[in-house]
C-alpha cells in the first residue's frame, strides 16, 4: 500500500510541473502540424497530374508516420529522463528523503512506489499521443498502421526502459549528471543497433556482435525497432526485405524482437529496479 501510495504522490507531483503541460501542449501542435502535412501528403500527384498508385501513396504515408513516430520516441526519452533523473535525488539532496525513511516506509518501497508512478505517466503519455496520431493519419490519409497496439507496447517498454536506468544511476548522482548519462547511453544504444545491422547485412561477425551486445546491455533501440516493425505495412517489409540498400537503415526493419529478447527486456527491467533499492539501500540520507 505504501509504494501505491508513492506512486500516487509521484503521478501527483509531476502534474503539478509546467513541464507536463508545455509538453502535452506542444504535443497537440505537432499532431496538428503533422496532420496538416498528411493531409498534403494524400493529393501529391505524378508529374503527369494523375494520381499516385494507393500502394505507392501507402508506403510513403508510412514512412514518414515513421519519422514522427521517431520524433515522439525522442521527445519520450527526453521526458522519461527529466521526470525521473530528479525523482530520487533531489529528495536526498533535499533532506526529503530521510524525513520519509524514517517513517514506517522501507526503501524497496519508495523505489517501487516511483517506478509504478513514473511508470504509469509513460503509459498514458504514449496511449494518449499514439491514439490521437494514429487519428489524424487515418483521417487524412485513410491509412491505419498493422499493429497500433504493438506500437504503443513497444514505444512505452521504451520510455520504461530509459526511464528505470535513470532511477538507478539516479541514487548516486545529481539528478543533471544522471540525465546527461542515460541520454548518451540512449544515442549511443540506438548507434550500436544502426551498426548491428550493418554488421549482419555485410557479414561482419565483429560489428553486429557490437550491436547485439549494446542491444543487449539497454534494449531501447530493440523496442523501437519493435515499434517501426509495427508501423510498416506487411508488403513493403515482405517485398524489400534485408536488402544492402537497406542496410543500417533505422527505419526500416525485416523482423520484431524475438520472443526470447522480450522476456530478456522484462529481466532486464527487474534487475535494474532491484539494483536501484539495492544501491539507494547502501547510500546514507
Amino acid at each position: 500500500m505504501a509504494a501505491l501510495t508513492i506512486a500516487r504522490l509521484t503521478i501527483r507531483e509531476a502534474a503539478r510541473r509546467k513541464l507536463l503541460l508545455a509538453l502535452a501542449i506542444l504535443t497537440l501542435i505537432v499532431i496538428g502540424l503533422t496532420g496538416w502535412g498528411f493531409q498534403h501528403l494524400s493529393t501529391i500527384t505524378n508529374p503527369d497530374g494523375s494520381q499516385i498508385p494507393a500502394s505507392e501513396l501507402r508506403l510513403a504515408v508510412s514512412q514518414v508516420l515513421v519519422l514522427v513516430e521517431f520524433m515522439f520516441s525522442g521527445v519520450l526519452a527526453l521526458s522519461a529522463v527529466v521526470v525521473a533523473s530528479p525523482a530520487i535525488s533531489s529528495e536526498i539532496e533535499s533532506g526529503v528523503a530521510l524525513s520519509m525513511l524514517a517513517r514506517p516506509v522501507s526503501r524497496y518501497q519508495v523505489v517501487l512506489g516511483k517506478w509504478l508512478g513514473l511508470g504509469a505517466l509513460i503509459v498514458i503519455y504514449v496511449a494518449a499521443t499514439t491514439t490521437l496520431e494514429l487519428i489524424v493519419v487515418r483521417a487524412t490519409t485513410g491509412y491505419v498502421p498493422p499493429g497500433p497496439v504493438g506500437l504503443a507496447l513497444y514505444l512505452s517498454a521504451e520510455g520504461i526502459v530509459i526511464m528505470s536506468l535513470t532511477l538507478l544511476i539516479s541514487t548516486r548522482l545529481s539528478g543533471m549528471t544522471a540525465g546527461v548519462i542515460s541520454l548518451v547511453l540512449f544515442f549511443l544504444a540506438w548507434i550500436g543497433g544502426i551498426a548491428g545491422a550493418i554488421g549482419q547485412v555485410f557479414g561482419s561477425v565483429g560489428i553486429k556482435n557490437a550491436g547485439t551486445i549494446s542491444q543487449l546491455l539497454l534494449p531501447t533501440d530493440a523496442l523501437w525497432r519493435g515499434s517501426v516493425y509495427e508501423l510498416e505495412p506487411v508488403l513493403y517489409r515482405d517485398v524489400l526485405g534485408a536488402t544492402t540498400e537497406r542496410a543500417g537503415n533505422p527505419f526500416f526493419v525485416q523482423s520484431p524482437p524475438s520472443v526470447a529478447y522480450l522476456g530478456w527486456a522484462a529481466c532486464w527491467v527487474v534487475l535494474i529496479v532491484s539494483l536501484t533499492v539495492w544501491s539507494l539501500h547502501r547510500r546514507e540520507v
